[in-house]
């Protein structure tokens, strides 16, 4: 265990995933995905389990599962997640599933007396207003953006499941709070996607189709905030070796751009070259949202690529296919 030296700086532990058993909850995700592929080069057992074996949402379940698999330590990455308009037509799903699958591992993990287990949140977290750079103690400190409320809500008490799972029991369970992700994986359903994979595939398929105009949600000036999911993977592993502390902890770059930069930086990478249309009756959301990666980077941890590199990787990996042609992520 560790604690946070009195000038505020935060400590590192040292905890080895040598010969654990690993199970990585939502593998078969974005997030989960990346996680396994960081472990392989770890020396542990990954275990994994298909939905259609074994539903998060389902207490019985999950106790049942995790009382055979008895696994050493938890990457809790399965969730409900969309964008604005999946978050803002489908609340009871994003709120009631999402707070069942956190609820279930998280207390099958303190029954099977899990050595470590790490809860992936996000920062949407944080209070619509919440002063920039956002630091992790803005959490609860005023409301919350109401086109995410509902997977904001949920996230929130996942965070408070493990800091009460640390204060009662003890358990080494711990918080990180990923900003906006991209890469291998990733949702590109314009019903449900998030605005970097959405932008890209219209880029995509406007150029395709020769258009003229690329449409955009809202005005292009929220400020966000984007980290490769790989780049994720690499920061939580290490989180997982080197912290142990009740209050989560952001994992981002610490750099922003404006929505109507990264349709013009995406527009550059995919070739397109007609012009952007910005429909502002459409919800801009949090008008800027920055992570303070300063207690990240206290750790030793700052590994990340620049966003033009990992577009690149991610507009080729998920539609160009090696000059054979195009194809859908």
């Amino acid at each position: 265990m560790r604690g946070t030296a009195e000038s505020g700086q935060v400590l590192a532990t040292s905890f080895d995933l040598s010969g654990k058993r690993v199970f990585v909850a939502g593998h078969t995700g974005m997030v989960g995905g990346a996680i396994v592929r960081r472990l392989k080069s770890e020396d542990c057992e990954i275990v994994t389990v298909s939905s259609k074996d074994l539903d998060l949402r389902r207490q019985s379940g999950v106790e049942e599962w995790m009382s055979q698999t008895r696994p050493d330590v938890v990457f809790l990455a399965a969730a409900r997640v969309g964008g604005i308009l999946a978050n803002s037509t489908r609340p009871a799903e994003f709120l009631f599933d999402n707070l069942m699958i956190e609820s279930n591992v998280i207390h099958s993990a303190y029954q099977c007396s899990v050595d470590k287990l790490v809860f992936l949140g996000s920062t949407c977290i944080y209070p619509k207003m919440a002063p920039q750079p956002i630091r992790e103690d803005s959490l609860l400190s005023g409301p919350l953006e109401p086109t995410n409320q509902w997977y904001a809500l949920a996230k929130i008490s996942g965070i408070k499941l493990c800091e009460a799972y640390r204060f009662q029991y003890g358990c080494d369970f711990i918080s990180a709070q990923p900003t906006n992700l991209y890469g291998p994986g990733d949702n590109y359903d314009l019903q449900s996607s998030h605005v970097l994979p959405a932008l890209l595939r219209k880029a995509h398929e406007a150029k395709t189709a020769g258009k003229k105009f690329l449409e955009v949600w809202g005005d292009g000036s929220p400020l966000r905030e984007f980290l490769h999911v790989d780049d994720l993977a690499d920061a939580v592993v290490f989180l997982a070796k080197h912290y142990s502390d009740p209050m989560a902890i952001n994992v981002g770059t610490g750099k922003e751009i404006s929505i109507r930069q990264l349709a013009e930086l995406i527009c550059d990478i995919v070739g397109f070259e007609g012009e952007l249309s910005f429909d502002a009756s459409k919800p801009n959301g949090t008008p800027r949202k920055l992570t303070d990666t300063t207690r990240l980077n206290e750790l030793g941890w700052n590994k990340v690529r620049s966003l033009a590199e990992g577009l690149r990787e991610t507009y080729r990996d998920a539609f160009v296919e090696d000059n054979r042609g195009v194809r859908m992520s």
